[in-house]
């Protein structure tokens, strides 16, 4: 089972990419953990890459797409894998699909997780972790026992910085124009599989199981 997972930042792909690697026991792969372990490991790809970080420069396409290539010939790609942000952009999918040929690989599915934006910004900003032990609460759906410190140590609650309002919408506001236009590209191809992000997280994993049996 090949998948590639879409939704604005807090849709819950990471919750459900997460589960699916379970279920399907595939890999989970997220864009940041492939470039940190190319790096680490010195690949060709990792080599590039390093220099680009280190200069303070943005690893360019090409040698992301490389090292997504050379994420997918390790031996747990082998029954599947999930792509948890990655692509972002068309280009991106266009190079994807030419390693995937490559690699005699195809994807089975693009699962698009819908979620209402005003939703979505209240559950972002509502997010608080621990500063000491690092358990993570919601101030409307799982709140501490006590306002502004944590149920486990007592320590201060704090809110992080890419959860403030102000910097989702511009998170969501970057998807929506680099990465929403994906789901026409793989409705054309016939694999997009909206699923209703908004429900709870089993009955989000549900449909998604459901309409990949149906695919």
């Amino acid at each position: 089972m090949n998948l590639i997972l879409l939704g604005p930042p807090g849709a819950g792909k990471g919750t459900q990419s997460a589960l699916l690697e379970k279920h399907f026991n595939i890999p989970q792969i997220s864009t940041g953990d492939m470039l940190r372990a190319a790096v680490k490991a010195s690949t060709p790809m990792g080599r590039k890459a390093k220099a680009y970080m280190d200069a303070g420069d943005l690893v360019p396409d090409s040698v992301v797409v490389g090292i997504v290539h050379e994420r997918l010939q390790e031996p747990d790609c082998a029954e599947g894998f999930i792509l948890d942000g990655f692509p972002r952009t068309v280009p991106q999918a266009d190079a994807l699909n030419d390693s995937l040929v490559q690699l005699n690989k195809q994807l089975n599915a693009v699962v698009s997780l819908q979620v209402d934006i005003n939703a979505l910004v209240e559950r972002l900003t509502g997010r608080r972790a621990c500063k000491n032990c690092g358990k993570g609460f919601h101030l409307k759906f799982d709140p501490p026992v006590a306002d502004g410190s944590c149920s486990v140590c007592s320590g201060e609650l704090i809110q992080r910085d890419d959860d403030h309002e102000e910097t989702i919408r511009r998170r969501i506001d970057a998807y929506r124009q680099q990465t929403a236009p994906l789901e026409d590209y793989y409705r054309r191809v016939g694999i997009l599989l909206t699923v209703d992000g908004m429900t709870g997280i089993d009955e989000v994993q549900q449909e998604i199981l459901a309409g990949l049996q149906a695919h």
